[in-house]
């Protein structure tokens, strides 16, 4: 098992994380900006267990998101 975080409040709001792994991410109405699905919020963070196999495919988010607040563990 990995974890996902997400630093949430210095997202941009491009959606290169919800265009190449929608099954995770949404990008909100509200203020533009990524939401990870199912995620726990930690203070200015959001943090989500995931599989290895998902946690494979979100190194391709980490280095497309443009700002590099999408970490994998």
């Amino acid at each position: 098992m990995g974890k996902i975080i997400h630093y949430r409040k210095k997202c941009i709001g491009c959606g290169i994380c919800f265009e190449l792994q929608p099954e995770l991410w949404r990008m909100s109405k509200k203020d533009g900006k990524a939401n990870l699905l199912k995620s726990i919020a930690k203070k200015d963070l959001f943090v989500l267990s995931v599989s290895n196999a998902i946690q494979q495919l979100t190194q391709e988010v980490t280095r497309a998101c443009p700002v590099k607040i999408i970490k994998v563990l």
